[in-house]
């Protein structure tokens, strides 16, 4: 079981042995002496049985399912619905990385690719950007306007992640034509 410190909106993970594992498979970002995961891939590993996640207080203690859920929660905006949408797509075998810079909540890559720095094959670019939204979400035309054109510069397809009440999630693609 691999092992994670929380430190405010990330989990740090310090052993090399574990953080390699972990960045083979294309999770966190390596900074120097550790690997540093999102709130989202801390729970979904955590929820995989494959991470376990402390706090340094005094001494350190392992967190409950429950308890790094709430604090989750607290950190992030929408967590429920990122963390439902990114669980849905690594589950089907796709990489999943912080959408962050692009306006989006994840960038997602055709099954198989490894993140590599420098040039790209067509297949090793994102292949998709996705928002990760409650079914009671609403946005303006031009919102939606921005986001299909942000992804449209970066030549993907903007997707937008539908999670209902019972935490389904649907897939739409919006794409700009012109004509």
């Amino acid at each position: 079981m691999l092992e994670g410190e929380l430190s405010e909106e990330r989990v740090i993970v310090w052993k090399k042995e574990d953080f390699s594992e972990l960045e083979e498979s294309g999770y966190g970002k390596v900074l120097d002496d550790r690997l540093e995961l999102t709130l989202v891939e801390a729970m979904f590993l955590f929820n995989k049985e494959k991470l376990n996640v402390f706090v340094k207080e005094k001494k350190k203690k392992k967190l409950t399912k429950e308890e790094l859920y709430d604090y989750c929660t607290k950190i992030e905006k929408n967590f429920h619905a990122r963390l439902i949408v990114y669980s849905d797509l690594r589950d089907r075998g796709f990489l999943v990385k912080t959408g962050l810079k692009f306006g989006c909540d994840f960038r997602v890559y055709e099954r198989g690719v490894k993140l590599k720095k420098g040039p790209k094959a067509e297949f090793e670019h994102t292949k998709w950007v996705v928002h990760a939204i409650p079914e009671e979400f609403t946005c303006s035309f031009p919102e939606l306007s921005r986001a299909v054109r942000l992804a449209q510069n970066i030549r993907t397809e903007m997707i937008w992640a539908i999670v209902d009440s019972e935490s389904c999630v649907t897939y739409y693609g919006i794409k700009r034509l012109s004509l």
